[in-house]
């Protein structure tokens, strides 16, 4: 059986609960100011009057961890009911059997074009800040403006900062919440696209899904619970940008690293994803500290298809030939022949950071743009490559591994 709280007054929301009660739903009447000492177990959704003092972040939080679904009824605030990413409120006359189908039903996406499937394409790096976040939100905004539903997506479980580069507040749920829903079997489009914040680029709005605002609550990224939810980002979205911590724990069980593993998130991540872009800063510790880290990369992926780009090409770290010195020094010691260059843009990311956008935005004939557009092109590519092989057989051969 069903059961709904409906959080309103019993006046207004009298003859509501006895229509439902008609429908089978077990109803429990509760007053709004009374919502934060209200237990949730066994709930299944919510109907709230969003006003300023019923419907706040305390509530939605609460509702985030015990897996139950708000739907507002009633007279709206519409800044409230904008701010938590909510759908428009039902009438208190609303009949009972449409709010229960709204209760129940999901939004199903356009499916994605046969020869363009839905990806999830995680930046990866080594430590020192090559510049993993930055190149995930350009690409993510060359990939929205290609045409395709986008998602940025902030699982880096020691310094996220997606949020923090796009001017965002840490308050909205974003990826823990995504995750505390996957576990308790909750999560579907509906709710990940409530539990995104929307953000407006030049290249099309990307739906974004903010990291940890402490790193310490790094345990709230388990593996399990991060899969899940990146199975749910294929059916939401075209594309999944996924930015990752630069440490992974390859000695742990890649299948199942545990909820406990330090770095579960990144290798959780790297195992789901169908192609990852490999991040290097363009000078001789960045270049040093990248083939260090490529090798067990490459041991963990498998059969996955990785970009290495180049990040931060100038000049005078690597004498006047800056390029061919980092081919050559990668194709020496990694056998990597095919790497993407992005220039270093200092006026650029400087705009960026002072406006709290992406660069695409703030410097629109950038080179760094055009190169990151042209990674992009390299990424659509070998779509069709992805979707050739087999998830199935690559997991089997990690088994065997």
């Amino acid at each position: 059986m069903t059961t709904v709280i409906i959080a309103a007054a019993r006046e207004d929301a009298g003859m509501l609960a006895s229509d439902l009660e008609l429908e089978g739903v077990e109803v429990r009447m509760v007053e709004p100011q009374t919502l934060p000492d209200v237990a949730l177990d066994g709930v299944d959704a919510m109907l709230i009057v969003p006003t300023r003092d019923a419907l706040t972040a305390e509530v939605v939080s609460a509702c985030d961890r015990a897996g139950v679904r708000l739907l507002p009824i009633g007279t709206a605030d519409s800044r409230a009911v904008s701010r938590f990413g909510l759908p428009a409120p039902l009438p208190y006359d609303t009949p009972a059997w449409q709010i229960i189908q709204s209760l129940s039903e999901s939004a199903v996406p356009a499916a994605a074009a046969p020869d363009h499937p839905a990806r999830v394409i995680a930046v990866w790096g080594p430590h020192g800040a090559p510049g993993r976040s930055t190149l995930a939100i350009q690409l993510a905004v060359e990939l929205s403006r290609a045409g395709r539903r986008t998602g940025l997506v902030d699982a880096d479980s020691v310094a996220p900062s997606i949020a923090l580069q796009l001017g965002l507040g840490d308050e909205s749920p974003g990826l823990a919440a995504a995750c505390r829903r996957a576990e308790l079997g909750s999560l579907d489009v509906a709710e990940l696209a409530r539990l995104s914040t929307p953000v407006e680029t030049s290249g099309g709005t990307l739906e974004v899904l903010g990291g940890l605002n402490r790193p310490s609550r790094w345990p709230e990224l388990g593996a399990s619970r991060l899969r899940t939810t990146l199975a749910a980002c294929r059916h939401w979205l075209d594309e999944t940008v996924v930015d990752v911590s630069a440490a992974f724990d390859e000695d742990d069980d890649p299948l199942d690293p545990g909820p406990s593993a330090r770095h579960a998130a990144t290798t959780a991540t790297l195992l789901e994803v169908d192609a990852v872009v490999a991040v290097l800063s363009a000078d001789p510790l960045g270049v040093s500290r990248f083939l260090r880290g490529y090798a067990e990369l490459r041991h963990l992926l498998g059969g996955t298809p990785v970009t290495v780009v180049a990040n931060r090409v100038r000049p005078g770290p690597l004498g006047i030939d800056a390029r061919g010195q980092i081919r050559r020094t990668l194709n020496r010691f990694a056998g990597i022949e095919d790497v993407a260059f992005v220039p270093y843009d200092q006026r650029g990311a400087d705009a960026s950071a002072l406006h709290a956008r992406a660069i695409a935005d703030v410097a629109p004939r950038s080179q760094l743009v055009s190169a990151v557009g042209r990674v992009c092109s390299a990424l659509g590519a070998r779509a069709a490559v992805t979707a050739d092989s087999s998830r199935g057989s690559s997991r089997a051969a990690r088994r065997l591994r």
